[in-house]
């Protein structure tokens, strides 16, 4: 019986092939971080050319005195001036509301975006305004996670298509006309 346990032994008291072990058990932590540094890199890039095009759109508009842009213009300059976001135009909405700062009423929380899985819905609010109003200019733009089955991109909160949301807002004032 001795003689049949000696090369399990062996075996039992062998260090050999424990680096392997130790790799085996930390490699998945590691390349997980490396794909959630990764994806929080391009939303947080995406998200700050999102921030710039609206900025710039909206002294586009705020300047343009004695102009109505439509909401494609709108969409159009921003997606422009961001530059870099994919499918812009088919996957940003706008919404423009009016605020009184008198008495001051909460947008909705939420914001209007795109659902590619679901039938195109009409926009909820894109109100000009008239000169020397508050308007709140807010988009809202979809993409698609680089890895949406692991780290960050499985955490994102995704819709039906499997896109997740940015958003950003600014707020002007009419210049009167």
């Amino acid at each position: 019986m001795r003689h049949m346990m000696r090369p399990w032994l062996r075996l039992w008291r062998s260090d050999a092939g424990s680096a392997t072990v130790e790799f085996a058990i930390i490699f998945p932590f590691y390349v997980t971080l490396f794909m959630t540094t990764v994806e929080l890199g391009m939303i947080t890039f995406r998200h700050s050319m999102l921030e710039r095009g609206l900025d710039m759109a909206v002294r586009e508009v705020r300047l343009g005195t004695g102009t109505n842009p439509t909401h494609d213009d709108i969409k159009n300059m921003i997606c422009e001036f961001a530059g870099v976001l994919p499918n812009c135009s088919t996957n940003m909405r706008l919404e423009m509301i009016l605020v009184d700062p008198r008495s001051y009423v909460a947008p909705p929380a939420d914001a209007d975006c795109i659902d590619h899985s679901e039938d195109p819905s009409p926009l909820r609010t894109f109100n000009h305004g008239t000169s020397n109003q508050m308007m709140l200019l807010r988009a809202c733009f979809v993409f698609s996670p680089i890895f949406p089955t692991s780290g960050l991109g499985y955490a994102l909160a995704k819709d039906g298509a499997g896109n997740a949301a940015m958003v950003a807002s600014s707020a002007f004032v009419q210049e009167p006309k």
